[in-house]
């Protein structure tokens, strides 16, 4: 059997770009990691037909097929290569739940994170107060475990 094609694209300062390096780094596979230039319009002659809704990094390409979406992405890396260590709970409710504060990290942490290297002033005060809030939220559910429900 030929070997899998595995490229992912990304931005080695992106959140989102790490988290399918983290799950491919995980289960072992062999990839290619290309960096995309973000600025201006750098975006890779690959990326574009790639990820032509969002133009947007990160994508994992396996066997030229797209797979957009950090997180879309872990769940694939972790249902193709099963036999490699789980990423995701098997229990349907845990896994879930692991997805439920995936998704709940994108919405409420990355924006006032991002607000405070960006702003200024009292929007940067309000930013603080937002990030240590959900923070504080997270901290409330994970308790001392090193690794969430893992």
């Amino acid at each position: 059997m030929a070997e899998d094609e595995v490229i992912l694209l990304g931005f080695s300062a992106s959140v989102f770009g790490i988290r399918p390096r983290i799950a491919l780094e995980e289960k072992q596979v062999k990839y290619e990691y290309r960096e995309e230039l973000l600025v201006g319009n750098n975006k890779s002659p690959l990326l574009l037909p790639m990820n032509p809704i969002h133009k947007k990094i990160p994508v994992l390409i396996h066997n030229g097929k797209p797979i957009c979406e950090s997180l879309i992405e872990v769940e694939y890396i972790d249902e193709m290569w099963k036999d490699k260590a789980l990423l995701l709970p098997s229990d349907p409710y845990e896994r879930a739940q692991a997805r439920f504060w995936a998704d709940y990290i994108d919405k409420k942490l990355y924006d006032p994170a991002k607000k405070i290297h960006i702003t200024k002033g009292d929007e940067l005060e309000a930013a603080k107060r937002d990030l240590i809030e959900v923070l504080k939220m997270l901290e409330g559910v994970l308790g001392d475990d090193l690794f969430w429900r893992g």
